[in-house]
């Protein structure tokens, strides 16, 4: 039977797309090399179910892509445990979503966390708390920061956020009501300090809530575009990751470079907005390589398939 004009279209579009997946996949991944130094870290959100299939799997390339990269350490942008976080350092979760999934060899490095929502339906205390026996686990407040030396000369400034109580319809749900015993003017403060006494040439900020999203899930964020991205745009950060919708994600907004890596054990549909540059519905996770000048961020599906590359440049300090 020939093909109709619907047909044929069809059939290009998913061969233009396998073309450059196998574009993509034919690169090697980056890693740290003498003459040009490198900080490789993957970033995952949304993940903490149980082990059930697709984080395995998600777990599993990451443990593949962080050999290979040899990542210095992996940002979780919060959800980390389904559905009601947990309720104390004993929690059969730390072991049944975390400790028994994230087994590579490459995974035993320093997990930078933030809280989720759903984070904040059982105890956020025992998060917290759970670091200072198990020090793979590193969440030594709801918010903090942490730099990293890139090479000889260039560090970077990592900002890490807890969003959930900047979200106001979260202040009139049950499980949710620990968001109001915290003081979101002073967290936004610390970081408009903390930021403007950044000295550091990359300034990296992460939060669980994306600004703008193609998540159907959730979508925008019409609190931290309203809040949070003018502090960002003002104080020239360069990029932010997030999670929450559970979906792979670049977009770009005021000249910043937003990531959302939500796709740590599920996925959900995604639909086209003005600031997104790629979206998928798909499990999966993120790698970042920072030099001096540029960044390299890839985003990688739970079968290990490199959906998507881009790079970003370095803005000067003002």
């Amino acid at each position: 039977m020939p093909l109709t004009r619907r047909d044929f279209v069809r059939t290009l579009f998913v061969a233009s797309q396998t073309a450059v997946a196998a574009r993509l996949l034919g690169e090697p991944l980056f890693a740290d090399e003498p003459s040009s130094p490198a900080l490789n870290f993957a970033i995952v959100g949304d993940w903490g179910r149980l082990g059930r299939p697709d984080q395995a799997q998600v777990s599993q390339q990451m443990g593949i892509a962080c050999d290979k990269a040899r990542a210095k350490f992996v940002i979780s942008v919060g959800d980390n445990f389904y559905e009601d976080g947990v309720i104390s350092v004993d929690d059969p979760q730390w072991q049944q979503s975390f400790e028994r999934v994230y087994t590579a060899d490459s995974l035993q490095v320093p997990w930078y966390s933030i809280l989720g929502n759903h984070d904040y339906h059982g105890n956020c205390e025992a998060q917290l708390e759970y670091g200072k026996s198990h020090p793979r686990w590193v969440m030594p407040a709801r918010y903090y920061k942490q730099t990293h030396r890139i090479d000889a000369t260039t560090h970077a400034d990592f900002f890490y956020l807890d969003t959930s109580p900047m979200i106001h319809s979260y202040q009139h749900e049950a499980k949710m009501r620990n968001v109001l015993t915290q003081d979101v003017p002073a967290q936004m403060a610390w970081l408009e300090r903390s930021l403007a006494a950044s000295k550091a040439p990359w300034k990296i900020v992460i939060g669980h809530h994306p600004i703008y999203s193609a998540g159907t899930g959730h979508g925008n964020q019409p609190e931290l575009i309203a809040t949070l991205l003018p502090v960002l745009q003002k104080h020239k950060v360069q990029v932010y990751f997030s999670g929450h919708d559970h979906d792979l994600e670049h977009l770009k907004a005021e000249g910043i470079d937003l990531f959302i890596s939500g796709g740590g054990s599920e996925n959900r549909p995604v639909a086209p907005i003005p600031q997104s540059e790629f979206r998928k519905a798909s499990s999966g996770f993120a790698m970042a390589s920072l030099r001096a000048e540029e960044m390299q961020v890839r985003i990688i599906d739970n079968l290990g398939n490199t959906l998507y590359g881009t790079t970003v440049g370095r803005m000067a300090v003002a």
